[in-house]
């Protein structure tokens, strides 16, 4: 019933007195704005975007500098937990990076995802995954574990992917902050504007 439910608010059928549908962000510090001020973080700014484009929802910071994978799935029941307007509608994973920079098993970063997705869908939350790149330095065959976990585990639950959460940021100087890692605000801005449409297929997806 609760999946319904957040169907019907997504699709824009709920009454007009209804708060707009809650999409939750569970990432990384990519996710929580890392060296930028709140409103220039990832969900601020594609919640902008969204109502630039005529599409109110409350896009929600659920991203934690550091996390890995296992660090959010243990903190997903709080992000998803219902709020005083209703439970969430929709979920974007950004989570991996930090697994990948630490060289974790792809398994085990694999298995994490899998469950987070599991779980979302189990409460009838439409997901958008998003893929992240290993970095070089674990060699060839951990780079391509590590990417092929990302189309693996959309198509085995049947969600969106968005191939690669950094797509036209990652290494270029002028779209990130002095460490290389995390994008400056223009950086954001391109990040927002290619999910822009997955996210928007997601929203009208019945």
């Amino acid at each position: 019933m609760a999946g319904l439910v957040n169907l019907t608010v997504l699709a824009g059928a709920a009454p007009a007195d209804a708060a707009p549908p809650r999409i939750v962000v569970l990432g990384d510090s990519l996710t929580a704005g890392y060296g930028l001020a709140g409103d220039d973080a990832f969900p601020a700014r594609l919640q902008a975007a969204l109502k630039a484009d005529g599409i109110e929802a409350r896009v929600v910071n659920a991203g934690v500098s550091g996390d890995t994978t296992a660090a959010g799935l243990r903190r997903l029941d709080w992000a998803l937990a219902t709020g005083a307007d209703g439970p969430p509608a929709a979920l974007i994973v950004e989570l991996g990076a930090n697994d990948g920079l630490r060289g974790l098993d792809p398994k085990k970063t694999e298995a994490n995802l899998d469950a987070i997705v599991t779980r979302a869908k189990a409460q009838g939350l439409k997901v958008l995954l998003t893929g992240m790149k290993a970095p070089p330095n674990y060699g060839r065959d951990y780079a391509a574990e590590f990417d092929a976990m990302f189309p693996r585990l959309a198509a085995r639950h049947g969600v969106p992917l968005y191939p690669f959460f950094l797509d036209g940021v990652a290494a270029e100087r002028s779209l990130n902050q002095a460490d290389g890692l995390h994008p400056t605000p223009a950086g954001v801005a391109v990040i927002v504007e290619r999910i822009l449409p997955y996210v928007k297929r997601l929203i009208d997806d019945p």
